[in-house]
């Protein structure tokens, strides 16, 4: 079985499920270039709650937890089965109290992607809750521990924006973004390639310019499990290092 990669994407608008552009194309490839995974974890943005929930139903269903796109947006079912037995592995792993919770299901934080990756919908997947009290230590740690499941065949996969500001995004900005996110996307860069992982976690240490960035952690903390799943030996993929409407970015990266 070979050794998983672990994968954190910039999903940005859910529009890119149904686009065909470079981030959707770029994601294509990045499926056809690793190993066909025996399951999927995502852990995304968009299931964000009060403690550690994991689904481990049969047959997750898909949900549109976004308002207002065209109507073919809400025509996509990704209909992927589950992994309760995997979903049990999972929590054995995670040494904080977590919970078994049904009542979301796949995201579009999620299937936005997996639509363009995997689009046979038959690779297990199931998601993991993002905790909103908890600190960046303990998301970065439940990666960590979830890392295990890499010798498994499993793809480890958050999905999230590295900058996300809906507040100051900017329509005319189009392709390009504010000063502020580049440098916020370039220290997170930086340190990434560095493998310096503390001084991500501290991240709110750099002032104005993460507040900007990461006005709530939901988008940023999905980040912080993949870098904890990673490890010394993996190489680094930068993907889809870019900026939308001023106060977005797509960066997304691969450890192999």
């Amino acid at each position: 079985m070979s050794r998983m990669p672990v994968v954190f994407v910039g999903h940005g608008s859910p529009m890119n499920a149904i686009e065909d552009n470079d981030y959707s194309r770029t994601w294509r490839s990045i499926a056809d270039s690793i190993p066909k995974p025996e399951a999927i974890i995502s852990i995304s943005a968009h299931w964000f709650t009060k403690g550690t929930k994991i689904m481990n139903e049969e047959e997750p269903k898909t949900i549109y937890d976004m308002y207002g796109f065209p109507s073919k947006l809400y025509e996509i079912v990704y209909n992927s089965p589950g992994s309760p037995r995997i979903a049990k592995t999972a929590k054995n792993l995670i040494s904080r109290e977590t919970e078994y919770d049904n009542s979301w299901g796949i995201d579009h934080g999620t299937w936005s992607v997996l639509v363009h990756m995997y689009p046979d919908r038959d690779i297990p997947v199931f998601q993991i809750s993002v905790d909103a009290d908890a600190p960046p230590e303990t998301h970065y740690k439940i990666g960590k521990e979830l890392g295990a499941l890499r010798e498994n065949g499993i793809l480890l996969f958050a999905t999230g924006n590295i900058v996300h500001n809906l507040r100051l995004v900017d329509w005319h900005k189009g392709s390009k973004g504010f000063d502020w996110a580049y440098e916020f996307d370039d220290y997170i860069n930086e340190n990434i390639i560095d493998k310096n992982h503390n001084n991500i976690l501290k991240y709110n240490e750099i002032g104005d310019v993460a507040k900007l960035a990461v006005p709530t952690p939901d988008h940023f903390y999905p980040l912080l499990y993949t870098l904890g799943a990673s490890d010394e030996e993996d190489r680094v993929r930068v993907f889809n290092k870019s900026c939308e409407l001023g106060s977005l970015t797509m960066t997304g990266y691969l450890w192999e």
